[in-house]
Order: structure tokens, then sequence, then C-alpha cells
């Protein structure tokens, strides 16, 4: 099965509100970081073979899956464009680095610090994804994230393939989805999910 859209934007852009409309949209599953057993710190041989640096099988990996977003996916979303030529790359993000940074600090972080823990026992995918993201092992420092996520949105509104990308700022809903799949907007309200205060909950 083919992706029909890859997700290149960061956790905490809406990325799960974007699983659950494009499940709507495409009438087929959609990768996220949840829909993997041991997810955040385990996230299977495959991914973890691209997270050091091996080429998995793509089609194995995400067999029977029409779109992925979030992390791993989109750490990898320029392997996976070229893997599914056809796929549009949606670009999701917030309205400022300063909002992201106050979403994943609240959220994200404190889970990637929970499993460097030195009690614990268990997968570091999710270290794997942060030191991959930030370039830098010391990615525990607002600077440093606000820097690599600057850059990694200009990096993919500047190489990703011509007429292929959409951004989706975080909030949009339906229509830029919509428009760039050719399908018509639904008539019920978009699935927000996963918002901050669902986490503390």
């Amino acid at each position: 099965m083919a992706l029909r859209v890859i997700g290149a934007g960061l956790p905490r852009t809406g990325t799960e509100s974007l699983r659950f409309a494009l499940e709507r949209l495409l009438g087929g599953r959609c990768a996220h970081m949840r829909t993997l057993p041991g997810h955040p710190f385990d996230c299977g041989p495959g991914w973890r073979l691209a997270l050091e640096g091996g080429t998995p099988d793509w089609d194995a990996l995400l067999e029977g899956y029409v779109a992925g977003v979030d992390w791993p996916v989109g750490l990898f979303w320029r392997e996976l464009a070229g893997h599914w030529p056809d796929a549009l790359v949606v670009l999701s993000g917030r309205d400022s680095t300063e909002e992201w940074l106050e979403s994943l600090f609240t959220t994200v972080v404190p889970a990637a610090r929970a499993g460097v823990a030195p009690e614990r026992v268990g997968g570091h995918d999710l270290q794997l994804m942060m030191r991959r993201f930030a370039g830098t092992v010391d990615w525990d420092d607002r600077a440093v994230l606000g820097a690599a996520y600057d850059r990694w949105m200009a990096e993919v509104r500047a190489t990703a393939p011509a007429g292929r990308l959409v951004e989706w700022p975080t909030g949009a809903g339906w229509e830029p989805l919509c428009d760039a799949l050719d399908l018509p907007v639904p008539d019920e309200p978009f699935p927000w999910t996963n918002r901050r205060q669902d986490w503390r909950a």
C-alpha cells in the first residue's frame, strides 16, 4: 500500500489531530507515534534501524498505512517522499517557535528526560529521536531545540519536492488538506485532540 500523505511536521504541531483527520479523509490508517505498541521508548527494530543510520524496508515498516505523521515518520520525510513520489508532504507548524517550545517542554521533554533516568530499564528510541532532531546529544535546552525547530521548518520548505508541499498551521482545520487531496470538506467538526491539558490529565 502506498502512502498518500507524509507528515514532515514535528510533535506538538497538531499531529494527532492530523492523524484522525487523514484517517477520516483517506479511509485508512495513519501512522503516528501512538500507533506503535512500545511508544515512545521502543519504536521497534525497523524504526531503530533507521534511527541508527540504516535503511529499513519502508514498505514493510509502513504496511497497512495510507499516511504517516508525527515522529518517527516525520524524521524520515525525505526518504519516504523519495520512496513514494506521489505522496503529499504536509508540514504542520505552530504560530511561533516559542509557542511550540512551551508545548514541547510541558509534554514531550519531561517524557524524554524520564527516558534517560539512571533507574530506567528499556528502550531509548525517544532519546535517539531527540538527538537526531537537535543534531546533538545536548538536546535538553530551549535554545538548542528552538534553533532546531526554525532550521527544520526552513529546510522542509526549501527542499520539499515542487508541487507536493502542503503547509498546515496548527488550527487550520479541514480546508488545506481537502484542497490538496481534492476531497470535499466533511460536514463535521475537525477532530482536535491531544491538547496540552490532555497530557496533564
